[in-house]
Parts: structure tokens; C-alpha cells; sequence
């Protein structure tokens, strides 16, 4: 039992009948509100000792103390659950600094001269929910070093010297599972992970923040925070003027990442894309809200509430993902997620595209075209070769074979009789020529050339040929030789 005796000055005296005496530290030094000890701005150099048991928010900020070691309390606060030291020039924590305060929920060691954090410096502190770490000239953390914090909501990084984007703290497998915010902006991180991040819930998204950091500029980049802002992302919204980039070069230009796609680096405006899916095929809709712990319920095209217990291709997984299959085409159109809880609530609209075919028959598709166009361009140099690289069949021939390989030419017998010259080329005048093509047999007009004795005509004329003839033509396979 505890009882207030009375005030001196701003020093105030209470009984604690469990003890049987007053708390010296609430006569001499610090100031004592109920569970509450304050000794801000006192000049202290260390820490004081004597601290009640009850003790559940301990004040510490504006004094001097630069070394927390592991003996600044040897007593297990067990009801302590606010630490604050802010503004002491700290920069040396104990490995051992924690171990007798492990029901702590709020530890502040902000705008300190803390460099670095050893393995496992925070692990006993399992209930801690929100560590200030901001304003320090922390370079280097331990892989190991938030190890432990199981219950870590929120983490303030911001206004130090980290070039290594801390992604096993947000990373699947690794991540801290209630870590809501990470605010690692204003350090010196030139390249984030963006692969890693933009596969990251919506959710985790959300409280991260990474602005005023001399990041390089890159169209990726800027697809990933202008895909956050389409989201409405806190994290994009709240510090959009304040993401900024180095351009390439010797100037070193420092721009906005969110003009990349105007007056810099022309990059491609980026859109939000629908999903796809292919006949047969299983798939998940995601419902990637800005929140954790959100009740979801799904409206499938039609306006179509997917209920348990019915039968529907679609059905609503733990998690609250959508799973549709197998997939038929009148499964394409708008799915919407309806998420809420008591105090908040989010849409999440999904456009869903079912392809007419199956994934392996769209490659089979792909290949019976790509085997076609191998065979038109095979014909096609079958042809040339016939064409250009067939032997001579004409001056290369025994003579008394040399008049049967112009039967099908367009020299009639007559001129090889006559000691026409059988290169001579025969022209077909386009006035000669009847419907679709063909010359005309009864056509008897034109020139005719000049007639010798015996009624034949000289060379420079030209004869008729019948339709028969001009059939044979066409279709024969010698070469004609020029």
C-alpha cells in the first residue's frame, strides 16, 4: 500500500508501507508521480540506484549518461514497462543491459552517439512493442541484433548512417511477424532491394518508409513507389515531395523519383495490371490491404458473394485470398474484396482475364506456327536452288537430244528448221491475249512479220501459239535459256 505524505518544492514524499519507508530517490533526486519516476534533466551521469519496484515509466532523457552498463540495475524490474533515455550522449549498451527489465514495451534511445548494435543486444526483450533508435550515427547492425523482439510493432531507424536496407526484418521466413512500421529514412541507402520489396504484403508496405535517402535513380524505382502510391500507401502518400534520386552521370542531379516519368529518364507511367489465366488453370486473387487482422469477404462478376458450402469454383482461403479453378472462361471479369474490421474497412477490385485455350495448348499453338514458317522458308530456298543451281540441260546435251529439250519452249520446231536462233526469247503481246490470260488462236491480228518464199516467217516475226501449246508452257520444267 502507498500513501502521499506530502510535497517539497517539486520533490514529492510517499510511504510505501511495504517497505516501511520512504523512497529516498523520490526525496532527493528524481520526481515520483504514482508508478512514474522522472529524473529528466537532472544532470545525471549515471543511473540512479534505488529505483522502486514499482516503478512502471522510468525518465532518463536530457542528462549525461553515456555508458548503460549491465549493473545500472541489480534488481529485476518486473513492472517497468517504459524506458526512456533519449539526449544522453549514449554510446555504449552491455550485452547484458536488459536482462533484469524483460517486461519493457517501450524503450527510447534516441539522439544518442550510439554506432553500432551487437548480436542479440535486444533479445530479452521479447515484449517490447516500439524502439526509438532515431538520430543516432549508427553505420553497422548486426544481422542478429533485433533477434528476439517477437512482439516489435514499431521501429524508428531514421537520421543515421545505414547504407545496408535491413530486408531480413520485413523478408517472409525472417521478417519480425508483427513489425507494422520501419522507418529506416534519412540514412544512406543508394540502393533498396526493390525485387524483395514490391513482393512484400501490402500491409508491411504500408509503414515503410525509406525517403531522403541519396538513393540512384532507376525506372524501377520509380515503378515500385508509383505502384505504392496507386495504393494509397502511407508510406507514398504521406512523404511523396520527399523521395528523391541521384541521376547518372558526372552532375550527380539530384530529382524527384515520382518525375522520373515526365522530365527525367522517360520513364513508362506505370499502371496497375490485371491478372491472367489460362483455361483449367488454378489461381489465387490476393486481397492486399493496407491493414493486418481485417475480415474479408469476396464478390465474385454478377455480383456473386462467394459463400462456404456452396458449389463454386471459388472459395475464400485462410489468409483471404480467392482461389478460382479450375478456370472457365465465364470465370473473367471484376472480383471485388470487401475487408473491415470495427474501425476500418478497404475494397480491393481484382480484373480477371480467362484465356480461350489452355496454357499447353497456347504452346502448341506457338509451335505449329514456328514449324510452318521453318517450311515456307525451306520451299523457298528448295525453289531458288532448282531455279539457279540446276545443271545445264540444253548446250550441255548430246546434239540429236538438243531439239527434244526445246519441245516445251516457246520456239516452235519450224525455227529450229530454219536456223532460227534458239536463244531468241518469244514475247507474247498483251493484245494478243484473250480472257484470264490466254492467247487468243483465232486472233490473227498484229504484226505479222515478213513472209519468205515458202510462206514461213523471217525471224523477226512472231507465230500464234494454241491454247494447247501455251498450256504446255506453263507447266514445263525445262529452263528457258537466254
Amino acid at each position: 500500500m502507498e500513501i502521499w505524505i506530502g510535497c517539497r518544492g517539486v520533490f514529492c514524499l510517499k510511504l510505501d508501507y511495504r517497505r516501511g519507508r520512504i523512497s529516498p530517490l523520490c526525496l532527493s533526486t528524481c520526481i515520483c508521480a504514482s508508478n512514474i519516476v522522472s529524473c529528466s534533466k537532472m544532470n545525471l551521469t549515471t543511473v540512479p540506484t534505488g529505483l522502486p519496484l514499482y516503478t512502471a515509466v522510468l525518465d532518463l532523457s536530457y542528462n549525461h549518461v553515456s555508458r548503460l552498463r549491465a549493473e545500472w540495475t541489480t534488481v529485476k524490474l518486473i513492472k517497468l514497462h517504459n524506458l526512456l533515455l533519449s539526449h544522453n550522449g549514449l554510446h555504449f549498451l552491455s550485452s547484458e543491459a536488459f536482462v533484469y527489465i524483460k517486461h519493457m514495451r517501450y524503450l527510447d534511445l534516441s539522439s544518442n552517439n550510439l554506432r553500432q548494435l551487437d548480436e542479440f543486444i535486444f533479445e530479452p526483450l521479447g515484449q517490447l512493442e516500439v524502439l526509438l533508435l532515431y538520430n543516432n550515427r549508427i553505420s553497422q547492425i548486426d544481422r542478429s541484433a533485433f533477434q528476439g523482439l517477437h512482439s516489435l510493432q514499431k521501429l524508428y531507424l531514421s537520421q543515421n548512417m545505414i547504407s545496408r536496407f535491413p530486408l531480413e526484418l520485413v523478408k517472409d521466413k525472417t521478417r519480425l511477424e508483427k513489425l507494422s512500421l520501419m522507418d529506416i529514412s534519412s540514412n544512406r541507402i543508394k540502393v533498396p532491394p526493390i525485387e524483395e520489396l514490391q513482393v512484400l504484403p501490402a500491409w508491411i508496405k504500408n509503414g515503410l518508409y525509406f525517403h531522403n535517402n541519396p538513393l540512384i535513380c532507376d525506372c524501377s524505382l520509380y515503378s515500385l513507389l508509383a505502384h505504392w502510391h496507386i495504393l494509397r500507401l502511407n508510406s507514398a502518400l504521406d512523404f511523396k515531395d520527399e523521395y528523391s534520386c541521384y541521376l547518372p552521370g558526372p552532375q550527380k542531379s539530384r530529382v524527384g523519383v515520382f518525375d522520373l516519368n515526365r522530365d527525367y529518364m522517360n520513364c513508362s507511367t506505370f499502371y496497375e495490371a490485371d491478372e491472367e489465366a489460362w483455361l483449367e488453370q488454378t489461381l489465387i486473387l490476393r486481397c492486399d490491404t493496407k491493414h493486418r487482422d481485417l475480415f474479408k469477404t469476396w464478390v465474385m462478376p454478377g455480383d456473386v458473394v462467394v459463400t462456404e458450402g456452396l458449389n463454386q469454383t471459388a472459395k475464400v482461403l485462410p489468409d483471404g485470398s480467392l482461389q478460382i479453378g479450375p478456370v472457365k472462361p465465364d470465370d473473367s471479369g471484376t472480383y471485388t474484396c470487401y475487408a473491415v474490421s470495427e474501425a476500418l474497412n478497404e475494397t480491393i477490385y481484382v480484373l480477371l482475364k480467362v484465356h480461350n485455350f489452355t496454357e499447353k495448348g497456347h504452346g502448341e499453338n506457338l509451335n505449329t506456327a514456328y514449324t510452318t514458317l521453318v517450311g515456307c522458308v525451306t520451299s523457298v530456298v528448295l525453289v531458288f536452288i532448282y531455279l539457279y543451281l540446276t545443271p545445264c540441260r540444253c548446250f550441255c546435251c548430246p546434239k540429236n537430244n538438243h531439239q527434244d529439250s526445246f519441245h516445251s519452249s516457246m520456239l516452235s520446231h519450224e525455227d529450229l528448221a530454219n536456223n532460227t536462233d534458239p536463244r531468241h526469247v518469244a514475247f507474247i503481246d498483251p493484245k494478243e491475249l484473250g480472257q484470264n490470260g490466254k492467247v487468243n488462236p483465232s486472233d490473227m491480228e498484229g504484226d505479222q512479220g515478213e513472209m519468205d518464199e515458202e510462206g514461213g516467217l523471217l525471224g523477226k516475226g512472231r507465230r500464234k501459239k494454241s491454247v494447247a501449246e501455251s498450256i504446255s508452257l506453263v507447266f514445263s520444267d525445262t529452263p528457258i535459256v537466254v
